[in-house]
């Protein structure tokens, strides 16, 4: 007999959803065109977006007041909410709470699922207390490694994207760290998107190397690093180009400092596919993700990539082969990397085969499964120990 598979209901409570551009928001998007293509039910609890009413929506989302971040005016984080969202989930509660942020909105969350006995699961998807360093608050970076850890303690499970990082939690003090992988969309992300036109609207002869940079264009994203890198590439190739697919608060700086940086804005769908398919090598310098979506992106378009020994990059780059690793924050050998992988592109055209088939089996079919897998079982765990708790009796002698 075939095993009946359980509908569940998910509130998965985030402070970042599409269309806004990041990895979070693109990740937890995928999340939930997954299970809902398997007939599970998601209750989406998010600060309203431009243009949006807050409250309940016909498609079952709670959209709530939020404010605009600091040098992030198109990002929202939520504001308190524990009284509305203690008040839903009494007339409707789910099977299980998703907080996927730690912002003000995820902390109401946590505080209402727990006073209502809702099983809770957490995702670490943003290294905060790296970012503080590069916005001037640098001396709280210990008070919020205290509250995420206090955080994602009092939730079921930590989620994080790779083993390095779930052990590194571990270390930290953190409890009942899970890997969920992140997957790629091989159909969209591939080398066959490769476009002569665009390259030529760069300025790219054929056998032209054109680097690329695809992220947020902000201090932690290290793009200082991604230029070093490429003006030693240039000497060797004078006519090598630099594309920047993205944006944020340093691109009127780049665009104004460095002629040679071609910013192009944010990119989407197959548009963007075609960006990554049309360069020739991913600079990737950021030293502050837990995953960085973009470089499986620019694997499965068939880039060979540049990066730092960390999050997806150390998971997903054998040096050498599909790209090159160096060690965190050794900036030389990573502009030394850069210039040998450039070198090699020419005289080894197959690495960018290479590249795209090294992450051909981060298929999204099987996260999803992981993901439903996970969730079940915590349910299943806490109904036991409820259960448990409210029938303790004696045992005659």
């Amino acid at each position: 007999m075939m095993a009946v598979r359980r509908r569940l209901s998910v509130a998965l409570v985030t402070e970042t959803y599409l269309p806004e551009v990041n990895g979070v928001a693109m990740t937890l998007g995928r999340l939930v065109e997954g299970l809902q293509a398997r007939n599970h039910r998601i209750e989406l609890i998010r600060p309203r977006q431009q243009h949006e009413t807050i409250g309940l929506q016909t498609d079952g989302s709670l959209l709530l007041p939020g404010l605009p971040i600091p040098r992030y005016p198109e990002l929202r984080f939520g504001l308190p909410a524990t009284r509305r969202l203690l008040a839903h989930w009494r007339k409707s509660p789910p099977d299980i709470v998703h907080i996927a942020t730690e912002g003000p909105l995820g902390l109401s969350a946590l505080f209402a699922a727990r006073r209502l006995g809702l099983p809770v699961v957490s995702t670490f998807h943003t290294n905060f207390h790296r970012y503080s360093a590069h916005y001037g608050i640098g001396w709280m970076r210990r008070g919020i490694e205290r509250y995420l850890r206090w955080f994602h303690n009092h939730t079921a499970a930590t989620l994080v994207p790779t083993p390095a990082l779930a052990e590194e939690l571990t270390q930290q003090g953190y409890r009942d760290v899970s890997v969920l992988s992140r997957g790629v969309d091989t159909e969209l992300f591939n080398p066959a998107r490769r476009s002569m036109a665009l390259r030529e609207a760069w300025g790219a002869g054929p056998d032209d190397l054109v680097c690329l940079v695809v992220g947020r264009l902000a201090p932690e994203k290290n793009l200082k690093l991604a230029l070093a890198a490429f003006g030693a590439i240039r000497a060797k190739y004078p006519k090598a180009r630099l594309v920047c697919v993205g944006d944020g608060p340093l691109r009127a700086q780049l665009e104004r400092r460095h002629p040679e940086c071609l910013c192009v804005g944010a990119r989407f769908g197959k548009d963007l596919a075609a960006h990554y398919a049309s360069a020739d090598l991913f600079l990737f310098p950021s030293l502050t993700e837990t995953f960085g979506n973009v470089v499986v992106e620019a694997l499965a378009s068939g880039l060979p990539v540049v990066a730092f020994d960390l999050a997806a990059a150390s998971e997903l780059i054998h040096d050498g082969e599909n790209g090159r690793l160096v060690p965190p924050g050794d900036e030389a050998a990573f502009i030394a990397a850069a210039q040998s992988l450039a070198t090699a592109l020419s005289e080894r055209p197959e690495l960018r085969l290479t590249a795209a088939m090294s992450v051909c089996h981060l298929d999204w079919e099987r996260i999803y499964d992981g993901y439903i897998a996970l969730l079940s079982g915590i349910i299943d765990r806490h109904a036991a120990t409820a259960f448990a708790s409210e029938n303790v009796f004696l045992a005659p002698d």
